[in-house]
């Protein structure tokens, strides 16, 4: 994690935002499918494929709208889920018109990154949530929406119970090299030897044969993040010491159990990619209150509604057209032209197993397969201020399956700046063996640990604290998980799927990757329905030169070779 001075500037949004209307994907998944065969005839550049889909939407938007008011009526889409996934397609369909209910489980929409307010007017959330610098859509609508939540860009430490083990500069702010040389060369490592570190270049050939296709997936899906480290040649104190440290925070479990295609896909995406990526800014209070309250008033200008505590049960089949007519929260029935469930792994493995209709189909039974992570979020007030040199902080060593961060929330929220005492966080992922113990047992341990980290952490006591615990809640990538992992349409011809486990080619990751997902659900509605605008989806930044010519020579080596049954490796 890495920051720096000035706020986030989301001016140089507009200039790809023009650029990413024009995108051959604006329709995702489902245009592909649906136009292939133009498509491929057509050799023409994506930029001339998205100005005739744009052409065609637009025709498709003044007919179709006419239509509707001729009817006096509107297409109605009920959206499952109002994490960022949900939220980004309500936000979509609602600006196009249409007829939006969005049904949440919980008491008020957020997902996982709701926040609330303790009995003691204190706030709360699941987890600090950083917001790195790939976020391209969600910095784009942040300033459609007028809104300033974030910090500014930020540096960030990582810690053993050794001591201090890594320190991460604002890497936009440095010379900029060739990936992945800004990263290996600008990451203050302090006690990682250098030939160590060395060992993770041959890494490298699998970054480049990884291109996020589906062939990819597939081809390294089965392998353990372990495995794919081992046969690459890394050293065990690398591993130890900077992977499995990453993993455990970044895809919130250990490298054996960890794919090493969600592996190679995380590390390529925040940090291999492009120097900058690993540069992240933090919301200044709960992303709740700084980002959904405000995003979800402008929906219901649009119309949108929201109703919450609404536990989705079922949904209603038409048996002569394969629709689904409606979603069912008990006796409740909401009628639907199209639905999107955005929800997470355990949510939809909940709803399928009460659906007589949705467990009739072989996609959502096999989420069966999938699994999900315990996290565990800890905050404490203490008695006076303990200086901590950065604001956001990731541990490893203290626990053999656990990863946990820590986080000066003086610095990162308005709200606690002026308190006369420090507010820290602890965030555990993979905390399942740290659940069963009481909020005091765990006050205790979260003490221990930090004062390993900075002694002054064992001068202070804590006067008021708040534990929450949430199981299953974040989606785990692990080995063979990616065939179970649903496409963004279904067998059924108007429910379509979004959230960060659902599969695109887009190649962001985490709330970035369920906000995009969110988006592109709303497109393939808005196709199926045959009315609307497509959300322009802005692409992620296109792979250095030099990475783009190593995955060619790689591919046109292994087509000339997989007819005489040899696998080359080209680096």
């Amino acid at each position: 994690m890495a920051v720096a001075a000035g706020r986030v500037s989301c001016s140089w949004i507009t200039e790809t935002r023009t650029l990413s209307n024009c995108q051959s994907s604006a329709y995702g998944s489902r245009l592909s499918n649906v136009s292939c065969i133009r498509l491929i005839r057509s050799r023409r550049s994506s930029i001339a494929v998205g100005l005739s889909i744009r052409s065609e939407a637009e025709a498709r938007t003044e007919s179709g709208s006419s239509a509707e008011q001729d009817r006096g009526d509107k297409k109605k889409v009920v959206v499952v889920g109002a994490g960022w996934a949900g939220l980004g397609a309500a936000h979509h369909l609602s600006k196009q018109g249409l007829d939006v209910t969005l049904l949440e489980a919980g008491p008020q929409p957020g997902g996982l990154v709701a926040g609330w307010k303790t009995p003691a007017g204190r706030s709360v959330e699941v987890g600090i949530h950083g917001f790195w610098y790939p976020y391209k859509n969600i910095f784009a609508l942040v300033d459609e929406l007028g809104l300033r939540p974030f910090t500014d860009w930020t540096r960030s430490a990582q810690y053993s119970p050794a001591g201090l083990e890594v320190e991460s500069p604002i890497f936009q702010d440095l010379p900029r090299l060739p990936s992945p040389l800004g990263t290996f060369v600008y990451t203050q490592f302090l006690r990682l030897p250098l030939l160590d570190r060395l060992t993770a270049l041959p890494l490298m050939y699998s970054v480049i044969d990884f291109d996020n296709s589906d062939a990819a997936w597939r081809k390294y899906d089965t392998r353990t993040a372990r495995e794919l480290f081992r046969e690459s040649g890394c050293s065990e104190r690398v591993y130890n010491d900077a992977f499995n440290p990453m993993l455990l925070v970044g895809l919130f479990a250990s490298g054996e159990q960890c794919s090493a295609a969600a592996t190679i896909g995380m590390l390529y995406y925040f940090i291999i990619a492009h120097q900058a990526d690993f540069d992240v800014v933090w919301c200044r209070g709960t992303v709740g209150e700084k980002i959904f309250k405000p995003w979800i008033a402008a929906m219901q200008n649009n119309g949108c509604k929201f109703l919450s505590s609404k536990r989705v049960t079922d949904v209603t089949l038409d048996e002569a057209t394969g629709d689904v007519t409606g979603v069912a929260c008990g006796e409740e029935i909401f009628d639907a032209d199209a639905v999107i469930f955005s929800v997470g792994i355990n949510a939809l493995q909940k709803i399928v197993g009460n659906s007589t209709v949705l467990k009739s189909r072989e996609e959502f039974v096999n989420t069966a397969n999938l699994g999900a992570i315990d996290v565990l979020a800890v905050r404490l007030w203490l008695d006076r201020k303990v200086k901590i040199p950065k604001p956001s902080n990731a541990c490893f060593g203290f626990d053999t399956t656990t990863g946990w961060t820590f986080f000066d929330l003086n610095y990162l929220h308005d709200e606690y700046r002026d308190e006369p005492g420090t507010v820290v966080e602890a965030d555990f992922y993979h905390a399942n063996q740290f659940l069963p113990l009481s909020d005091e047992q765990i006050v205790v341990k979260v003490q221990n640990y930090l004062k390993q980290c900075i002694p002054e952490f064992g001068k202070v006591k804590v006067v008021d604290q708040a534990v929450v615990r949430f199981q299953k809640a974040v989606t785990h990538f692990s080995p063979g998980s990616y065939q179970y992992m649903m496409d963004g349409e279904t067998s059924f011809p108007n429910v379509f799927m979004a959230g960060d486990w659902i599969k695109t080619r887009h190649g962001s990751w985490s709330q970035e990757k369920a906000f995009v997902t969110g988006l592109e659900a709303a497109n393939n509605a808005l196709y199926y329905l045959n009315t609307g605008s497509p959300a322009p989806i802005i692409p992620i930044e296109p792979d250095e030169p030099h990475v783009q010519e190593l995955r060619r020579l790689n591919n046109a080596a292994k087509d000339l070779l997989a007819p005489l049954g040899i696998f080359s490796n080209v680096l």
